[in-house]
């Protein structure tokens, strides 16, 4: 292998606030982590990731990897399990792809940082053939003051001779292992960057061209920033909408959106009946104009008797990503006599949301009766309706 990026992405996020650590915080309808991942995969076709990830995340890992092009997961190693540190993360990465196969080249990238360019990383690889040892920098354009504990002026640094440094950081493979085994021996563990380490180890480090918008997510504000900026380019917003029925038979429960509900009766379908999740899974279809769900999974077809009604909202989800899209917002609503939904509400609400890959504020679910008229209201069966909101990236103009 000529060239493997190590994708570190084993911190906690504390600084990003309360919830789930922030490279699985979703933007723009996938996880952070995700966004770094297909970026440095289209930007480096040729190269083989391995992430980082913390012993506790691997769930998480496996559910970014649903948001990535199937075609690219078998350039995905293993992950690696990180330490207490950075520093800790990266010599583990390190050590694992040594396990795997070596490759000459080795870019250390934080998972945090998902707008890495194709050019970026073109820089990275030739700056460490050439250097052994390079990191991309940018010009201070603000003035750089030296300040006391009491916060006071003690002098101006010339702002010429400094860079603010990012990732990639770009090493010969072997260069770089060795300096991180060279630190952990001699229990130097206070270093800042995988840079500060190869400097300490002996090696001259150089530096090459930043990019400006090579941005590393660090708390909310950060986060909604690059949200705004990676649905700039998903500016065409569509709707779909999808409809269902179901007739009511025997049985003792029945699922609505994933979560199964004890009931005097069950529905009667090809699947597993989920009029809920059928609805939905039209709506998006329809919002990307491919069929509806007949079309995809067609009831005369005996592998999916009895299937979770999970697979078809998963598959339409997939269509939609492989648009470069993403779900941006359902609202539905359930049409029924019983069973009562508002007990389960909130469970269902959490079940699509996990399939669907979105927050829960994103998914709205309501349930009305047909004041007994009807079908419904003779309580034969029920219904479901579903609006499905997307953005999918501007198709260009044909002049």
């Amino acid at each position: 292998m000529e060239l493997a990026i190590l994708v570190v992405a084993a911190g906690r996020g504390s600084r990003a606030g309360p919830g789930a650590p922030k490279q699985y915080r979703l933007l723009a309808g996938k996880p952070l982590l995700a966004h770094t991942l297909s970026a440095l995969l289209k930007a480096a076709p040729e190269a083989k990731l391995l992430p980082v990830i913390h012993s506790e995340d691997l769930a998480s890992y496996r559910q970014s990897l649903a948001f990535l092009d199937k075609a690219d997961l078998g350039r995905l190693l293993p992950p690696a399990y990180g330490g207490e540190t950075r520093q800790d993360s990266v010599r583990l990465g390190l050590e694992s792809l040594a396990r795997q196969g070596p490759p000459e080249i080795v870019l250390i990238h934080d998972g945090a940082r998902p707008f890495a360019s194709p050019d970026l990383i073109a820089r990275a690889r030739a700056a460490a053939r050439q250097h052994g040892a390079a990191v991309p920098g940018l010009a201070l354009t603000d003035t750089v003051k030296q300040v006391d504990a009491a916060a006071r002026v003690m002098a101006t640094a010339p702002r010429e001779a400094f860079r603010a440094v990012q990732t990639p950081q770009a090493f010969a493979f072997d260069l770089i292992l060795a300096a991180h085994r060279k630190a952990e021996a001699a229990a130097q563990n206070g270093l800042t960057d995988d840079a500060a380490i190869a400097e300490w180890a002996g090696h001259d480090v150089y530096v090459f061209e930043g990019e400006r918008d090579n941005v590393k997510i660090t708390g909310a504000e950060d986060l909604a920033r690059a949200e705004a900026e990676l649905l700039y380019g998903l500016a065409d917003v569509r709707t779909g909408q999808g409809f269902d029925v179901h007739a009511f038979g025997p049985g003792d429960h029945l699922w609505l959106g994933g979560v199964k509900i004890a009931c005097d009766r069950g529905l009667v379908g090809h699947s597993d009946a989920d009029v809920l999740s059928h609805a939905i899974t039209d709506a998006i279809l329809g919002a990307i104009g491919d069929g509806d769900i007949g079309s995809h999974f067609p009831p005369s077809d005996p592998q999916w008797r009895g299937a979770a009604s999970a697979i078809f909202l998963a598959a339409a989800l997939d269509k939609l990503r492989a648009r470069g899209g993403v779900l941006a917002h359902i609202d539905a609503m359930l049409i029924c006599e019983k069973p009562k939904i508002g007990p389960y509400r909130e469970a269902i609400r959490e079940s699509l949301a996990k399939t669907a890959g979105i927050s829960i504020e994103r998914l709205s679910i309501k349930a009305t009766t047909a004041e007994g008229l009807g079908f419904i209201g003779r309580e034969e069966g029920m219904a479901a309706m579903a609006i499905a909101t997307v953005r999918l990236p501007l198709a260009p103009r044909a002049d």
